[in-house]
């Protein structure tokens, strides 16, 4: 039984590798054998990714596009208490040519929450976006990215809130 099981499995096994063979072009020689390996690693090196949110190198930016300009992009709440929800309002003036617009508001956690202007700010106006912070089952130091996304060249904008939540039971200074 051994001698006939080994003999079939090895033809098989010989069989299964020639027919997928088959279906592959074969490449002749060493140049063969480079030109796939140069172009896999080209391919492998410089990846073309296609985001719609990034100006191509050809692309001129938007002399006209809206400006966010901040009198701040970073809040710090300095030491909290555990609980405490806490609130900063960021203010900004639209200092581009073009009414500003903004898409969405995002934070890095579920404990912050933004809610900004609603409609167009038009060019020299002022709007703000109200960060607030949740401190409930938080300690220690505390740092908390907003990303803004509007109709501004790049099109995401960042803020950020910072705190302390201090022990149960220390008071903040």
């Amino acid at each position: 039984m051994k001698r006939t099981f080994f003999p079939a499995f090895f033809l098989a096994g010989a069989l299964l590798v020639s027919a997928c063979n088959q279906d592959k072009p074969a490449e002749v020689g060493t140049e063969g054998m480079n030109a796939a390996a140069t172009a896999a690693n080209d391919a492998a090196a410089n990846p073309t990714v296609d985001n719609p949110n990034v100006a191509s190198e050809t692309e001129a930016p938007n002399p006209n596009a809206p400006v966010m300009t901040f009198t701040e992009t970073e809040y710090n709440f300095g030491d909290i208490k555990p609980g405490d929800v806490v609130k900063h309002t960021f203010n900004f003036t639209n200092s581009g040519k073009s009414p500003l617009l903004i898409e969405n508001a995002t934070a890095s956690c579920g404990c912050t929450t933004p809610n900004w202007t609603k409609d167009p700010i038009a060019p020299g106006a002022k709007g703000t976006i109200e960060v607030q912070f949740d401190s409930h089952g938080k300690s220690g130091l505390q740092n908390k990215q907003v990303a803004i996304r509007a109709n501004t060249q790049p099109s995401i904008t960042q803020i950020a809130i910072r705190a302390n939540i201090l022990p149960e039971g220390e008071a903040a200074k």
